[in-house]
């Protein structure tokens, strides 16, 4: 059994802004009764795929104050589709990708974002949500794809390939967003590269997607090596294996992806585009080629699909669980900011790519 105790912050955090506006609540005593399980009957049908009967007691008492102390403090929990499932279907309010999280955050009436996902995420979720207090359950939630590169590196990218246009993933932080002309996402960055009518175009940081880009379009695009750990470690013959031991099997890849992995697959799109290609075609087998626990979310959604699972884990997203949760929402202390002199120029990068698509 799952034991969630040991999760929880060992060590005091310092008082941060948010915790001098909305205070600090006492961690409430963590307990099975029957309260607790009428409050969460509901919500366990939605992972019993995952999480055996007997450990739900361990689950629903964190489940149950992280939902009522959301609703005390007027607040959202956005978590990313890597999430795990107890997060995923019993505590969040919006789940998707990074930014379908941070878009879907402008539109609720509530006062603090919980993000549940990455640092550069909740970043991108302030920067559309200015006016709101966003955190972070584990401000060490990082990612291997957004370390890569710096604000200072894309400046000199720029010098290197004056006025050459710069796209610039969303899965970076604030401070290289501000340094780019756009961002761009894995499903709509053919679009944002081919917005600008030029030649040539850099596509940073992430070489895979960079490269897949370049397989559709004829603009030539220059790329860094950026790659995101969980999917850089899939390999084409991997996948063949899987499809000579069962050649029914359907193979959807992430185009953060090897490119010879891409090829490979039936189907390539961003985490989003993954999840609605299995809900419609409802294929009987299915090799989800990324983190694996967006195949743990979906299953229950589509019974009649079979799973196989490569599984490779984001550590980083792993950061993020039950007892951090409720820590934050408790001390409002793991609180993400970022710096006025940067935010304007991030934030402009990213409503450009939204007014495109719009």
């Amino acid at each position: 059994m799952q034991d969630l105790g040991q999760e929880a912050h060992a060590q005091a955090q310092p008082e941060a802004t948010a915790a001098k506006r909305f205070g600090v609540v006492q961690r409430p005593v963590l307990e099975w009764n029957r309260e607790v399980e009428r409050e969460t009957a509901h919500l366990y049908p939605r992972v019993r795929h995952h999480i055996p009967e007997i450990e739900w007691p361990v689950f629903a008492p964190y489940i149950a104050a992280i939902n009522r102390l959301k609703q005390q403090r007027n607040a959202v929990i956005l978590a990313h589709n890597y999430q795990t499932p107890e997060i995923f279907h019993c505590v969040a309010d919006i789940v998707g990708d990074s930014l379908q999280l941070a878009k879907e955050a402008t539109k609720v009436d509530a006062e603090i974002i919980v993000q549940c996902g990455v640092h550069f995420m909740a970043e991108t979720s302030k920067l559309l949500n200015p006016e709101k207090t966003v955190l972070i359950p584990d401000m060490k939630a990082g990612c291997s794809l957004s370390e890569s590169i710096t604000g200072a590196d894309v400046r000199l990218l720029r010098e290197r390939y004056p006025g050459v246009p710069v796209v610039t993933y969303v899965n970076t932080s604030a401070e290289v967003k501000a340094e780019t002309d756009i961002c761009c996402t894995s499903s709509n960055a053919v679009q944002v590269v081919e917005s600008f009518g030029a030649d040539t175009v850099l596509c940073i940081p992430d070489e895979y997607l960079a490269i897949n880009v370049a397989a559709q379009t004829d603009v030539k695009i220059l790329t860094w090596k950026g790659h995101c750990e969980v999917h850089e470690r899939f390999s084409a013959d991997e996948l063949l294996a899987y499809r000579e031991a069962d050649p029914e099997i359907e193979i959807i890849a992430h185009p953060e992806c090897p490119r010879e992995v891409v090829e490979i697959a039936d189907y390539a799109g961003s985490t989003s585009g993954m999840i609605n290609y299995v809900r419609d075609r409802r294929p009987p087998k299915v090799l989800l080629v990324t983190e694996c626990s967006m195949a743990s979310n979906i299953a229950g959604e589509v019974p009649d699909v079979e799973f196989v699972k490569p599984c490779n884990l984001c550590p980083h997203m792993k950061r993020i669980t039950l007892p951090k949760i409720l820590d934050a929402l408790c001390s409002m202390t793991e609180e993400v900011t970022v710096d006025p002199a940067i935010a304007g120029r991030a934030r402009l990068a990213v409503e450009r790519m939204v007014n495109l698509q719009n």
